[in-house]
């Protein structure tokens, strides 16, 4: 089993913490492909658009990161030839594997609302779902005074949805911290019918959205953005609606890699071109020796980073079994959570499984999710150190 080569497509949480797993699990050659120099904790970036945190906390070299005695190939993933058991770089060059672990995170697609991608070019536009933009945003709203903010949540197919909430509620609290909040609108335009979908979740959001006088278009899906007029329309069906903003902070659409969508290993790219994995093993429906995890893959539950934990434990275990010519009988339970700050010191925790029900991480404490300053420790202060120091790592 010591002699399998296990090629892993992907540096970020998942590709990391899956490769630092397989090497201290005995697996000799582990490879990561990431073209990236600099890696990214994803996470902190709803921290930095709310004036929370800096953006150099969340970036750290992508060779400094990477476990020891894991080889690095500084390349991009282009295509997969399962037959052939080999990856395909932009480089032209090719990787030959025994077993692939397929984690190449979301794609970004700005350019799919009309003018999203020339607005978040504009002073006004701003987003936490990319490290500058979440830069950006840290000044133009600790320093407004007065106007209208929109923030826009993408549908649920996006990676942690509900992050978009989490700069809104900060920046709600530095206002009112100041003085101003009664001088700005902040709308915020979600396509979901409630604040997370999960009832007890709701009750504790939408006391937050309250109590900062947050307007919400829910069911509502942004259509077009007009950067030079400072104009969104938002609509659903044959419904649409108009909106002027002084600041617009947007979530974009996101699916798979395209050159994943075009390999023969995903579904179309018309479907989001997710990996077909089976949601519980993680081992891919035709190719036993394809893997994968993350936000590429369709493992039927909610997208987030808090989710890798637990898909990348499954993940190995079965991995393992294979190569030794057993079955994979670990199984994912499809847990995710997201963590809104809803002030600058206190944190809903939602935690909760695939069917949509709550699934907190320490079975005795039932009410782990509501608001508490607790969980600000934990999501702010420990889970940066741990993820650093250990989950890149494989040791949690």
């Amino acid at each position: 089993m010591s002699d399998t080569r296990v090629v892993v497509i992907g540096g970020g949480n998942a590709g990391l913490s899956v490769a630092g797993r397989l090497k201290r699990s005995g697996i000799r050659e582990v490879v990561v492909i990431e073209p990236r120099e600099m890696h990214v904790f994803a996470p902190l970036q709803s921290h930095i658009a709310g004036g929370a945190a800096l953006a150099e906390d969340a970036v750290r070299p992508q060779g400094q990161v990477t476990p020891r005695g894991v080889q690095w190939i500084r390349d991009a993933a282009v295509d997969i030839r399962p037959e052939a058991r080999e990856v395909v770089l932009a480089s032209g060059a090719t990787v030959a594997y025994d077993q692939l672990v397929v984690c190449p995170g979301i794609q970004m697609n700005w350019t799919a609302v009309p003018g999203l991608a020339e607005a978040m070019r504009t002073p006004a536009g701003v987003s936490n779902y990319d490290l500058a933009l979440a830069a950006k945003a840290s000044p133009l709203l600790r320093d407004l005074r007065g106007g209208t903010v929109v923030f826009v949540q993408a549908a649920d197919t996006t990676t942690c949805p509900g992050a978009a909430q989490k700069p809104m509620y900060l920046a709600c609290a530095w206002w009112r911290a100041v003085g101003v909040l009664d001088r700005i609108r902040v709308v915020l335009v979600t396509p979901e019918a409630t604040p997370h979908g999960i009832p007890a979740i709701d009750a504790e959001l939408q006391r937050k959205i309250d109590e900062y006088g947050i307007e919400v278009h829910y069911g509502m899906h942004l259509l077009s953005v007009n950067p030079s007029a400072r104009m969104v329309t938002i609509g659903r069906g044959d419904v649409t609606e108009t909106l002027s903003y002084d600041v617009l902070h947007a979530a974009p659409p996101q699916s798979a890699p395209d050159w994943l969508a075009a390999t023969g290993l995903a579904a179309p790219a018309s479907e989001g071109g997710w990996l077909r994995v089976h949601p519980e093993t993680l081992q891919h429906r035709d190719h036993p020796d394809v893997w994968g995890l993350g936000d590429a893959a369709d493992t039927a539950s909610y997208r987030s980073g808090g989710a890798l934990r637990r898909q990348a434990t499954v993940l190995v275990r079965n991995l393992l079994a294979v190569s030794r010519g057993q079955e994979p009988r670990a199984r994912f339970d499809g847990y995710s959570v997201c963590p809104y700050t809803v002030s600058r010191r206190t944190v809903v925790f939602a935690e909760f499984d695939r069917t949509g029900r709550l699934a907190p991480s320490v079975p005795f404490w039932r009410t782990l999710f509501r608001e508490r300053r607790l969980s600000w420790i934990a999501d702010r202060r420990v889970l940066p150190w741990v993820y650093w120091h250990m989950i890149l790592k494989g040791r949690a």
